[in-house]
């Protein structure tokens, strides 16, 4: 049996979020729990029911999307956050990873984009659109700025880097390696916590900076 997948969305406009409520209710695996119709609001109820997966708005009142995110994920690190917005300037996407998004998406994107980025997120996994990955593959090719760890990782944390950086699951490394995916995980962490960096796409992204992987 699938897991249901619980959901929320923050978004300022109506019609917005009735449009995703008619797509979330195609898919029998997943279940919507909550709406906010600004950013305040949207951290307030994210907190209280710690959804798996959350849409969320880049531009919404009383408190932007970007701010929304830092907040969320002061209380909850483990936040799953999809921006779901109109803008795609390199700033805001920038900032939204940086801080913790796992997806990024244009509201332009199709029905069945969305619902792969949800599924992917939900598996812990990154998810950009086509428009966003290439801003991304850019900023990849920039001169390494980031610092060394001072905190070096060890041989099989730079090989799970690796792979993440290839775009694999928690789970195909863990068949790679013939490890547990709970071991994946545990190095996974280690390996964010070392590089202070939110999440896996952004570690992907020193992998790719730093040398460690190749595009």
């Amino acid at each position: 049996m699938t897991e249901t997948i619980r959901i929320f969305i923050a978004d300022d406009h109506a019609i917005v979020r009735e449009g995703l409520r008619a797509l979330l209710a195609t898919e029998p695996s997943l279940e919507l729990v909550g709406e906010a119709n600004d950013g305040l609001q949207a951290v307030s109820k994210v907190r209280a029911l710690k959804p798996d997966v959350i849409l969320l708005d880049m531009v919404m009142p009383h408190m932007d999307g970007l701010e929304a995110i830092i907040e969320i994920r002061k209380s909850w690190s483990e936040a799953k956050i999809i921006v779901l917005t109109s803008f795609s300037d390199d700033e805001k996407v920038f900032s939204a990873i940086r801080n913790g998004a796992l997806g990024y998406l244009l509201k332009e994107s199709s029905p069945q984009d969305l619902l792969q980025a949800i599924h992917s997120v939900a598996r812990g996994e990154g998810f950009l659109s086509p428009s966003i990955a290439s801003k991304v593959m850019r900023e990849i090719n920039q001169p390494p700025k980031l610092p060394p760890t001072k905190d070096p990782l060890t041989e099989r944390e730079v090989e799970i880097l690796q792979l993440v950086a290839q775009g694999l699951t928690n789970d195909e490394i863990a068949e790679k390696l013939v490890v547990s995916e709970k071991t994946v995980r545990t190095h996974v962490s280690h390996i964010l916590a070392k590089l202070q960096l939110a999440n896996r796409t952004l570690a992907a992204l020193y992998a790719l900076k730093e040398g460690l992987a190749s595009l």
